[in-house]
Formats: structure tokens, C-alpha cells, sequence
């Protein structure tokens, strides 16, 4: 028999503290700063902070700092993490609760929706995102991807890490400007880039808006930063999927 003063799994004890919920459920769909996540649960933003802190030193949430404002951070939530620590919480509790969240089945079928991706160059981040996204969906959801200020080609390590890492070939893709998408229906407009999350046009019928506030691997240099940026991006695509099957209006709830 366990004892009563068992203590709850460390999982359990971050995520059953109200605001922390709901900071992680905010979290869940795009990258916030914290003014803006103050803001959505109407909390001061100095409590906001203190609990994002908590969530950062149990590894469940991760803080960039904005390309943007180099003195604001954008905040993401480790989906991976959060799913392996809700499994190890089940386990603790019976060995048959283990579950392997590696195992689980990705979505078959899409409803026809229709993704953008948007970035400042569309050299980098958002080509390897349209690319892994189409095909993770069977080309079944439209994808697109653009820019605020598009380069004159592919970066070749974005060419390269898609080729060996994933199997997949733009070497003949060019980037578009953003301009250039202007009045097409997109039902998700999904920012790679803090700098064009600010100047993004809008789009007809309220496309749903997300955040990835994911760091310029150019800017940094060499093939293992991209290595790195289009493993980010493919579990970020990887969570996305469910998103996407659910058939949700473009505005709505994830």
C-alpha cells in the first residue's frame, strides 16, 4: 500500500495549479510573450512571470529571445516533454498506464484546409515547414509559404537538410513574396519569424493565427543550426497534424 505522504509526480504538482493550466493550455496553440499571455488571462504580468518561471525550471516551457525586441522573449511549450511526463504520471500511478507517446497513430484523412507559412526571407524556416507539412499530409492540406522580404533562393543548407534529413527536394522551389498571397483564403497563418509576425497582411475570413517563434538558422551559420531548426519545425509540424484533422472553423479553438 502506498504511503499518504506519496508526493504527486512532478507533472501533476506544475500542471494542477490553476493558472498554470491554463498558461500551458495558451501555450499549446502558438508562442506568447508573456504581456500577451497577462493579457489573455487577464493576470498581472508579474504573477504571469513567476509561475512561466516555474514552468521553464521543470523543462515544460522554453523562452527565445524576440528577433524582434532583443529585450522581449517569446515563450513555447515542449509538447514532446509534456507528453512524456503525462505518461511517466500514469505510470507512477500503475505500470498499466504506461503509454509509448511515440506511438501514436497520426491522422489519415484531412478536411480541405489550407496552411500558410510566413517568415521575413522565405529562403529557410518556412520552406522547410511547407515541405514537411505537405508531406505529412499526403498533400492532402493546400500549403503554401511566403515572405516579407523574400531572398533571392533557397538557402542551400535548407535545400540540403531537407534532402538528407527527410528525403524531400526543393532544389527547384523559389521563395514568393507574401504580397503575392495577398486575398487568398488560408484557413491557419502560421509565423516562423518574430519580425513578420507584426507586418503579416491579413487574409479573408479570419484565418486562425499561430506563432512558432523559431530563430533565423542563417543568422546563426552552418548546416548543423539548420540540422537543428528542421528538427524543431518537424515536431512542431508533428503536433500540428491533429490540429489540422479536427474539423475546427479557420478562427476557432485548436
Amino acid at each position: 500500500m502506498a504511503s499518504t505522504g506519496q508526493a504527486a509526480p512532478p507533472f501533476l504538482r506544475l500542471a494542477a495549479h490553476p493558472l498554470r493550466w491554463c498558461l500551458l493550455s495558451s501555450l499549446a496553440g502558438s508562442d506568447l510573450r508573456v504581456r500577451e499571455l497577462a493579457a489573455l488571462l487577464d493576470q498581472p504580468q508579474n504573477l504571469v512571470s513567476y509561475h512561466l518561471r516555474l514552468l521553464r525550471d521543470g523543462g515544460l516551457v522554453t523562452a527565445n529571445r524576440s528577433s524582434l525586441d532583443g529585450r522581449d522573449s517569446y515563450y513555447h511549450l515542449d509538447l514532446d516533454r509534456c507528453g512524456q511526463a503525462l505518461a511517466d504520471s500514469g505510470a507512477d500511478l500503475h505500470p498499466a498506464l504506461r503509454r509509448d507517446i511515440a506511438a501514436v497513430d497520426r491522422p489519415e484523412r484531412f478536411p480541405a484546409v489550407a496552411v500558410l507559412f510566413a517568415c521575413t526571407g522565405n529562403s529557410a524556416r518556412s520552406v522547410i515547414a511547407e515541405a514537411l507539412l505537405r508531406h505529412e499530409t499526403g498533400g492532402q492540406v493546400r500549403v503554401v509559404s511566403g515572405g516579407s522580404h523574400p531572398k533571392p533562393a533557397v538557402h542551400p543548407d535548407a535545400v540540403r537538410v531537407l534532402r538528407e534529413k527527410f528525403d524531400l527536394d526543393i532544389a527547384d522551389q523559389r521563395p514568393r513574396h507574401l504580397d503575392t498571397l495577398a486575398g487568398q483564403r488560408q484557413d491557419y497563418v502560421i509565423t516562423l519569424c518574430d519580425k513578420v509576425r507584426e507586418i503579416c497582411p491579413e487574409f479573408p475570413d479570419h484565418p486562425r493565427q499561430i506563432h512558432w517563434s523559431i530563430p533565423d538558422p542563417a543568422a546563426v551559420g552552418g548546416y548543423p543550426a539548420f540540422a537543428r531548426t528542421a528538427a524543431d519545425i518537424a515536431a512542431r509540424v508533428r503536433h500540428l497534424l491533429p490540429v489540422l484533422a479536427r474539423p475546427t472553423s479557420a478562427g476557432g479553438p485548436p
